[in-house]
């Protein structure tokens, strides 16, 4: 896997090299599903393309949780049409860090997809803009459609049966109140699954948006022989599994249905507390 993190100056120098990666813009906000193209259309990185959280990296919400994964078939077709193939670089980016939809993206696409060389732009559109990059309205210029058929790779997640049988670690990327019960601002029920640790993803940046240093990471990430990531409905647990990249540890699998799947089995247990 190629480095996970590209800085706004790197990315300068690679749109301008010979080889641009393909630039795929995933700003989204929850609970607002048309959010993220409004915000693409408004300002973005010149020659980028909106991947929308819900429609393209998301199945329909249901008893898989509220962002399921998307069939093989679909996300392929989505990568077919924006024109991702594996000899052309991928940088993906948002607004958030990557606590959203940017690190969901790069799990899908490298992780699950096996894209070699897929990277999330450290601090987002903020880094670039104060890098004094430009930007851009409208739709711009339409990407060449692919015929990339990736060979998907299942066991980088696990279902919800495997997590409540299994003993490896699980990483609950949500906030200590969410994870505690004492708060729960999305999902009908409060807490967590038993047994997890909680590392929220905002724990991953410092003050800046930025990843904290590849070394500080690895001495804060929880450390396991095997760990499943999880959260609300399985995005920002993607961050989490990023952070692992850029520490150079090995990467939890992502159980995607997360929280919001979980509690639709009143026989799955749920704990509160710290």
């Amino acid at each position: 896997m190629s480095q996970p993190l590209i800085a706004a100056w790197e990315l300068e120098e690679a749109l301008e090299g010979g080889r641009p990666p393909r630039l795929l813009d995933c700003r989204a906000r929850l609970g607002q599903p048309d959010a993220g193209h409004g915000l693409w259309w408004k300002a973005h990185l010149p020659g980028s393309h909106h991947l929308d959280l819900d429609r393209d990296l998301a199945g329909p919400p249901g008893e898989g949780g509220r962002h399921p994964l998307p069939r093989q078939e679909a996300f392929t077709a989505t990568l077919q049409r924006l024109g991702v193939a594996p000899d052309v670089p991928v940088v993906v980016y948002d607004d958030m860090g990557g606590q959203l939809a940017a690190a969901r993206a790069w799990w899908m696409l490298a992780c699950w997809a096996g894209h070699p060389d897929v990277r999330v732009l450290d601090g987002g559109i903020q880094a670039w803009l104060g890098h004094g990059g430009e930007l851009r309205e409208g739709d711009g210029v339409a990407p060449r459609p692919g015929d990339w058929s990736p060979a998907y790779r299942d066991d980088a997640w696990m279902g919800a049966d495997a997590v409540f049988s299994g003993r490896g670690l699980k990483l609950d990327a949500r906030s200590r109140e969410r994870f505690s019960g004492e708060a729960e601002p999305i999902d009908p029920v409060a807490g967590h699954i038993p047994g997890a640790v909680c590392r929220p993803s905002a724990e991953n940046l410092g003050a800046d948006g930025r990843f904290k240093h590849p070394h500080r990471l690895a001495e804060e990430l929880p450390q396991a022989d095997e760990a499943v990531a999880y959260c609300g409905s399985g995005v920002t647990a993607c961050h989490t599994i990023l952070a692992y990249a850029v520490a150079g540890r090995p990467l939890p699998r992502l159980y995607p249905g997360s929280w919001s799947e979980w509690i639709r089995d009143p026989a799955r247990p749920v704990a509160t507390g710290a």
